[in-house]
């Protein structure tokens, strides 16, 4: 599992939360608009991990096909948050919480979230919601206007704490209410749609919605002390127990209400489950979830990882190896072993296991990153070819992680080849979001490059790129 902390992919991953965005920014699975998703100019941490992003892939793969959405290369991102949230913002991109995939105890809850989303995705809610967001900015400038006109005419007939200024300041203050009220009702309606448009998806796929009631459900139970005495027309979301009576008696009208997830699709989510504990919980919290005791293959996983992150390597390949041992072809058995070798200093030895896990991967870009990373880092000059192939190749089908581009540019700086090396960290930077650096890097690149070549001319895209939004300059 990767940390990719604060990369920006796209103007998605980075802005300044504006005071009308905040109007509107909804909690659990919700249209969060765009600028919400940073916080003091720093984006969200994401999580990489080919062994989960692939489980995503398969739960989703279904869902958008039945959307009409197959074709337009949607991903699931993960976000570095135990809290359980899942959100859309940008129309391309379904981004939840780890928290999710921990708290979703059946492939089904989590895949009703995923149909939730898609549903927002369908039916073209962020739009709509932009649409919607420029007709209040002209409604709040014209109030605003007009209330500043009757406070300076109450200014201007000395009567500045008149009952005159005070009607200018209720002109300012009411209608942005109003326009609040109309938001959040918008926001509630599209959260309706979603819902029933989720439950569309998965009867089409041949999937219960008892999961998606399920996860709205214990929404409901965790907000019913929050939600006493608000005001519905306060809320983004529609009152909890209104909504989920609604999703009851929709999801109960499917034929596939009481279909089970088949137990080969449970065991990867509890894999999927046990991996994510292991690798961001604490110790002790991950042996309270998961005790000696506990001779499952989930458990056995998480030991193995947990023994390596905290423990002996050498108790931890014990244990990784018996995992390869009952399972031969798990490509990510290997890629543990890898993993913890080239973390714990023996990048060499861990060259063989990561190549067996980017076979039996089907050349997994993460992974392929993982053994350039091995390569280029046991220091052997022999592998430095190989290294540059294995990264190009990552790069160019995974061109969202800085990390296979910082290994590129190691690789090719071994190989002296210092124009291909700043156009790597170039792109690496770019991609962080550190828009200074890369521009710095790719000017640098494109003096080492002949005028008009491929990389002469991907520097250049650098160089005058406009930067995203929170970038540094």
């Amino acid at each position: 599992m990767i940390k990719d902390h604060a990369q920006p992919a796209g103007p998605t991953r980075r802005g300044k939360i504006s005071k009308l965005s905040a109007v509107v920014t909804a909690a659990a699975m919700a249209v969060v608009p765009v600028t919400a998703l940073a916080q003091e100019n720093k984006g969200p941490a994401l999580l990489r991990d080919a062994e989960i992003e692939q489980l995503l892939r398969d739960y989703t793969r279904p869902i958008l096909r039945a959307a009409g959405l197959e074709k337009q290369n949607i991903q699931v991102v993960i976000i570095n948050d135990g809290g359980f949230n899942a959100f859309v913002a940008d129309g391309r991109r379904i981004f939840v919480n780890y928290g999710a995939l921990m708290k979703s105890e059946t492939p089904n809850q989590l895949i009703g979230v995923l149909a939730h989303e898609t549903g927002h995705l369908a039916g073209g809610h962020l739009a709509k919601m932009r649409e919607q967001l420029a007709q209040a900015q002209t409604q709040m400038i014209i109030a605003m206007l007009l209330g500043a006109g009757a406070v300076v005419a109450g200014a201007k007939s000395g009567n500045s704490n008149s009952g005159l200024s005070n009607v200018g300041a209720a002109a300012i203050s009411a209608p942005q209410e109003v326009i609040k009220r109309t938001l959040l009702s918008y926001v509630r309606q599209q959260e309706e749609n979603a819902d029933r448009a989720g439950v569309k998806f998965l009867t089409a796929t041949g999937q219960s919605a008892k999961g998606m009631y399920e996860t709205f459900k214990r929404f409901t139970n965790d907000s019913l002390f929050a939600a006493r005495g608000a005001d519905p027309y306060l809320q983004s979301h529609p009152m909890p127990a209104e909504r989920v009576a609604a999703l009851e008696e929709l999801a109960r009208s499917s034929p596939n209400w009481d279909k089970k997830d088949d137990p080969p699709l449970q065991l990867r989510h509890d894999m999927m489950r046990a991996k994510t504990s292991a690798f961001m919980e604490r110790q002790d919290t991950v042996y309270r979830r998961y005790p000696l005791s506990d001779t499952s293959l989930p458990a056995r996983y998480a030991h193995a990882i947990a023994t390596y992150r905290h423990g002996d390597l050498s108790a931890a390949l014990a244990q990784i190896d018996a995992l390869i041992q009952m399972q031969p072809g798990n490509a990510y058995f290997h890629e543990l072993r890898g993993q913890a070798l080239l973390e714990r200093g023996r990048p060499a030895d861990a060259i063989v296991p990561l190549r067996k896990a980017v076979q039996l991967s089907n050349n997994a870009p993460l992974i392929e990153m993982l053994l350039g990373q091995a390569l280029v880092a046991s220091d052997n000059k022999a592998y430095t070819e190989e290294a540059i192939a294995i990264l190009r190749a990552a790069v160019a089908r995974e061109t969202e992680a800085p990390i296979g581009y910082t290994q590129l540019a190691m690789a090719y700086g071994r190989k002296g080849d210092y124009a291909q090396a700043d156009l790597a960290s170039a792109q690496a930077a770019f991609l962080r979001g550190d828009n200074k650096t890369a521009r710095d890097l790719a000017s640098r690149a494109k003096t080492r490059f002949a005028v008009g070549t491929p990389g002469w001319v991907k520097a250049d895209d650098i160089v005058t790129a406009k930067p995203l939004p929170g970038q540094k300059n």
